[in-house]
């Protein structure tokens, strides 16, 4: 589904096979042609879906010429090869985040996913463990091609449908993740990092840095300083009151803080005996139980680095206490 969203600045909804039904990329014209901001899934549903976008539109794919993407993950990145191949687009991408989808998506093999350590370690049981990896083998699998990548540093300047934007560095959902924000247009386009109807993931994974939640809690600090009055996020519908959905975001990371650190004082050790007390795991689909642990395992971290929980590691088990 196609959105005129502003002058020279459309939105296409594309669909995913998730609980979270879709993702949504923007479309930049200007004098030279198009600029395509995050890309989709690679599905065949993505494809129709790009493919019934160039018709309304009356694009050529050879008129795109800058495909930028916010983050690595693979609804923001899956499509970029395949777009890569029909217009010859650069495609521009944050280091850090280069260097996660070349491990992630690249080079990682399915039979040796670190995520299956990962999570056996934090207290999910393996037969749950077996699923979520194969989940993410399909992830894999539906990044490909893979195209070539251009690094975008956070602090570039960038001219999108005749707009500039800066690119800002926005921690917590992913390492190198970038958010561009047109000051003359009171405009950003936000990823992942502020979502309206739903808290963005902050999870620790194999790849990730240390305390993304930290990370990501003085990353909405941050933002909440910019005059925003239109925000462009991922999935979901745009977002026009900016400051008071930054402050409802670092309001919910804290009152998640205070129910985790409450389980741990109860007895549950693992991170998935937490994110038990915590979410409705039981009920969840190995794609979501996997984002719920790792969510877990971010608070949880937080909360030993500020000394509240103690965390105990042996070859078997991480645990935490109180």
């Amino acid at each position: 589904m196609i959105t005129a969203l502003l002058p020279h600045l459309y939105q296409l909804r594309l669909p995913l096979p998730f609980a979270l039904n879709h993702v949504n990329v923007y479309l930049l014209r200007d004098a030279q042609g198009w600029t395509v901001v995050d890309t989709g899934l690679h599905t065949p549903a993505g494809e129709a879906g790009w493919q019934a976008a160039f018709a309304e539109l009356d694009i050529e794919p050879r008129q795109i010429h800058t495909i930028v993407l916010t983050h690595f993950h693979p609804d923001h990145f899956g499509m970029a090869g395949w777009l890569h191949e029909r217009s010859g687009a650069r495609v521009l991408l944050a280091p850090r985040e280069i260097e996660l989808a070349e491990e992630v998506w690249m080079h990682r093999a399915d039979h040796d996913d670190p995520s299956l350590r990962h999570f056996l370690r934090h207290g999910m049981p393996a037969d749950l463990v077996q699923q979520v990896v194969g989940a993410i083998a399909a992830l894999r699998a539906a990044t490909r091609p893979h195209p070539p990548l251009t690094p975008l540093p956070a602090g570039t300047w960038l001219t999108m449908g005749e707009r500039r934007f800066l690119a800002i560095h926005a921690p917590g959902h992913s390492d190198g993740q970038l958010v561009f924000y047109s000051p003359d247009d009171r405009l950003a386009l936000v990823g992942d990092q502020v979502l309206l109807k739903i808290t963005p993931h902050i999870g620790i994974w194999p790849e990730s840095e240390p305390d993304p939640l930290r990370k990501y809690l003085a990353s909405l600090s941050e933002l909440a300083t910019l005059d925003v009055e239109l925000a462009l996020p991922g999935h979901g519908k745009t977002i026009t009151t900016w400051a008071e959905r930054v402050t409802e975001l670092q309001a919910h990371h804290h009152e998640r803080l205070a129910a985790m650190l409450e389980a741990v004082r109860n007895g549950a050790e693992t991170a998935f005996a937490v994110a038990q007390r915590v979410f409705a795991v039981e009920r969840f689909t190995p794609h979501e139980a996997r984002f719920a642990i790792a969510e877990t395992i971010a608070h949880l971290e937080l909360l030993v680095a500020d000394g509240a929980i103690h965390r105990h590691e042996d070859d078997e088990l991480v645990r935490y206490t109180a």
